[in-house]
């Protein structure tokens, strides 16, 4: 019969181990939800990274929309006068 190692000691100590990385990790778990909990949010509940946005086109950064304006008059009067010219 061959002899088994012992390795019971060793396999003891992983699983030991192992408990501790998860009670540590449930302590973690369990600060982060009270720090989330105990923080106060933004005014309104609104996210402070969009605050002010509206939906749809936004403005040019730039404030070249006068001269988008005035290309779309000109497209719009070239297809009332009858086609590309």
């Amino acid at each position: 019969m061959a002899s088994r190692p012992k390795v019971t000691q060793q396999k003891r100590a992983r699983e030991r181990a192992r408990q501790e990385r998860q009670q540590e990790k449930l302590r973690r778990r369990d600060e982060a939800k009270l720090r989330r909990a105990n923080t106060p949010t933004a005014a309104g509940g609104e996210d402070p990274d969009i605050a002010g946005i509206v939906p749809g086109p936004q403005p040019s950064p730039w404030g070249d929309d006068d001269l988008l304006d005035e290309s779309d008059e000109e497209v719009n009067s070239a297809r009332l006068n009858g086609g590309s010219q």
